[in-house]
């Protein structure tokens, strides 16, 4: 085989042979391990040279079929709790291969109407669920880590302006360094974000109230009293270790004094607004000059999908627009083009699985995962707290349980070995995903529920393995 003009007629079977293996493969994901390690050879299939001529289209999907439903980490299924990661609802897959069937320049109104207008609703409809006011400009990105490169690039220009300078079009030189507070949630994302924009990867000045990370907000009111001109503030919303929340309200109110912008990163834990019991964690953050969140997990459409929003849209198109190229769309383009409100041009329809996720399944379905989500984590921190074994090391605020293996007797020296032990075996397991981290000093691990698909039994399968990974190392 050669030039793919030879085998057009092939697409719509090779569509066919994803759509014949899609039915199975998620069908089985409540079942299979998370990882089986027995499969991992399947990974070489994938390894070869070049060829010189084509294996030919239905023998190439055929294979990179098999590779992926036996090797790859099934993330998408009810039981993967390390890191934060959601799955795919049924609407979103179905919409994000509708995507890679249109195949859109999603950037500009005159490449596609289509796409720019279901990113609009989309975005309209995100706010919504949010709290966030209709006027907030937005944008889709392609993660977290964007989307706070996007909003803290609005907050440099905008603090440039205020300094008499165009940060996007003449840089930061001759600028001093920006002023960045945050607390100790503060995530590795937003330090990315800072990094790229050249305002240091560790610029951000922590004040933080004790070893949890809690922000100091008396230590930030008289930092920002210190400070002559504008500041930028960060504050988290969902802290990865616990899910703990920064007080974004009381962080408005020291920007509203202070004249500084508050940017929130809300990368999971801006879902708890869709609930009416946890809606008090982000109180506050419709006041927030920037705000963002991560699709890829709450919202659970396939990778990647973060979104932008900023309460001044003119600020979006004074950081990433006005190129001057002579073929692209005018600045006063009546039509919306997403290319000049974020960091991307080249962009796909990512609009299209977040519009069809919200439609399938509303405010409401929305509002029954999230609080369905924080029963199970709270269910999981009752298991911990009963065992006499386990020791809960934050309250459950949401989604995330933070614990470790402490069993009696152990000196306190050896505790960080073994819960680094157990995270470990429980990778090696395969049957739950549950990594580990340090909290507070100590090695932990930290579950977190966000897939769709995620049940009781789930949860309490995690609870069996870990106790029997425990009792084996007993025996």
């Amino acid at each position: 085989m050669s030039d793919p003009l030879h085998e057009r007629d092939q697409t719509a079977a090779a569509l066919e042979e994803v759509a014949r293996a899609a039915g199975p493969y998620l069908g089985s994901l409540g079942d299979r391990p998370v990882h089986d390690h027995g499969a991992d050879g399947l990974i070489d299939l994938l390894d070869h040279p070049l060829p010189e001529r084509g294996e030919g289209t239905l023998d190439t999907v055929r294979r990179l079929l098999r590779a992926g439903t036996g090797a790859a980490t099934h993330s998408s299924g009810p039981r993967f709790f390390h890191f934060v990661v959601g799955g795919s609802t049924p609407a979103a897959q179905a919409g994000d291969w509708v995507t890679s069937l249109l195949d859109q320049a999603g950037g500009l109104w005159l490449t596609s109407p289509f796409a720019t207008r279901a990113e609009t609703v989309a975005l309209r409809w995100l706010k919504d669920l949010f709290g966030l006011p209709e006027s907030y400009g937005g944008v889709l990105t392609p993660s977290a880590t964007f989307a706070n490169l996007t909003g803290l690039a609005c907050a440099r220009q905008w603090w440039g302006e205020r300094h008499g300078a165009d940060v996007a079009a003449d840089g930061l030189a001759g600028l001093p360094p920006m002023p960045v507070l945050a607390g100790g949630y503060l995530h590795p994302s937003s330090r990315k974000a800072l990094q790229i924009l050249g305002c240091g990867r560790d610029g951000a000045r922590i004040l933080a109230a004790d070893e949890t990370g809690r922000v100091d907000l008396a230590a930030m009111d008289r930092a920002l009293d210190e400070i002559d001109g504008p500041a930028v503030i960060i504050g988290n919303a969902g802290e990865v270790n616990t899910g703990d929340f920064d007080p974004i309200g009381e962080l408005a109110d020291l920007a509203e004094r202070h004249g500084a912008w508050l940017h929130v990163d809300g990368a999971f834990g801006l879902f708890a607004a869709a609930s009416p019991r946890l809606s008090h964690l982000v109180e506050g953050v419709e006041r927030a000059h920037s705000v963002i969140s991560d699709g890829h997990k709450w919202l659970n459409v396939p990778y990647e999908s973060g979104f932008a929003f900023v309460r001044e849209p003119e600020l979006m198109a004074r950081s990433f627009g006005a190129w001057g190229a002579a073929y692209l769309p005018p600045g006063d383009d009546p039509h919306v083009n997403y290319n000049v409100l974020g960091p991307e041009s080249s962009r796909r329809a990512r609009a299209l699985p977040v519009w069809a996720t919200l439609r399938a399944y509303g405010r409401q379905g929305y509002r029954e995962m999230v609080e369905r989500h924080h029963d199970l984590a709270l269910r999981l921190g009752a298991i911990v707290e009963e065992a006499p074994d386990l020791e809960l090391l934050a309250p459950v605020r949401l989604c995330v349980v933070c614990f470790r293996y402490r069993p009696p007797g152990v000196p306190p020296e050896e505790l960080d070995a073994l819960n680094a032990w157990l995270g470990a075996e429980l990778l090696a397991d395969g049957r739950v995903y549950a990594g580990t981290t340090t909290y507070r000093g100590v090695t932990a691990l930290r579950p977190a529920m966000l897939n769709w698909r995620t049940t009781e039994a789930d949860v309490d399968l995690l609870a069996s393995v870990v106790r029997e990974i425990i009792d084996r190392r007993a025996s």
